[in-house]
């Protein structure tokens, strides 16, 4: 499995990022091939992260681009920084 984090800092309005996400972003993801997982948490102070996994890196690759599309297109104003984005494959879990 593989899975890609991105961490967004000096977010404005968590509750609509959160809707937004929910709403539009995961129907989005759920269409990725290898789709396992996707969790958006809020950090507080102003930081959310997004949590993607797949099955192959393929799918974890693919997330991190439509993220950056989703972001950009709808998100921009709630997300006014660049995520930090760290991608991998998961080498232990329980």
């Amino acid at each position: 499995m593989y899975v890609a984090v991105r961490r967004y800092e000096g977010v404005t309005d968590p509750a609509e990022a959160a809707r937004l996400v929910n709403e539009g972003f995961v129907p989005l993801m759920r269409q990725v091939p290898g789709f396992v997982a996707y969790y958006w948490v809020d950090a507080g102070d102003g930081v959310m992260v997004s949590t993607s996994v797949f099955q192959d890196r393929p799918g974890a690759e693919e997330s991190i681009s439509r993220a950056a599309d989703f972001v950009r297109d709808n998100l921009a104003s709630l997300l006014p920084n660049p995520p930090e984005v760290m991608a991998g494959e998961v080498v232990a879990s329980a």
